[in-house]
């Protein structure tokens, strides 16, 4: 029996995760259902380099097909420094920094609603308290009394 794709909210999660856990920077979600026929929902997110945008674009392929669902395409000029991924309910566009800028797509789509990523991600750990040093014990031969001078004779 095949498995059913997920919902598409929890394929955006899926992708938002895949992302996360390979450090993509400044990601942001939009629910463009209302505004757009081609999709439902735009991710946006940015690697550091091409290297780290390949390892991103593997990250999301990988989690897009273990979830069931069939990618409609990729996009992905070499040293282009922006990568489109279509999974039909959800485009994710990958970007270097300065190609996210200058192509500044989510102006295109202000009227979108944006999906707070604290419910699409884990949340954090909090971070533990540092533990307190335990008190420094003197060294053996500091407990020990000086010894006695000689005395000269």
């Amino acid at each position: 029996m095949k498995s059913r794709p997920p919902a598409v909210p929890e394929l955006v999660r899926l992708c938002c995760r895949a992302l996360a856990d390979k450090k993509a920077e400044d990601i942001r979600v939009l629910d463009v259902s209302a505004e757009s026929s081609l999709t439902d929902y735009l991710v946006f997110a940015c690697g550091t380099s091409q290297p780290h945008l390949r390892a991103l674009r593997a990250a999301l392929d990988e989690a897009i097909k273990a979830s069931g669902t069939r990618l409609v395409g990729v996009d992905a000029t070499e040293e282009s420094g922006w990568t489109v991924i279509d999974a039909f309910d959800v485009m994710i566009h990958l970007f270097t920094p300065a190609q996210r800028e200058h192509f500044g797509l989510e102006n295109l789509w202000k009227d979108a609603a944006e999906v707070p990523l604290a419910g699409l991600l884990p949340a954090a750990p909090k971070p533990k308290a540092p533990r307190k040093a335990p008190p420094r014990r003197r060294a053996a031969a500091a407990k020990a009394k000086p010894a006695k001078k000689k005395k000269k004779r």
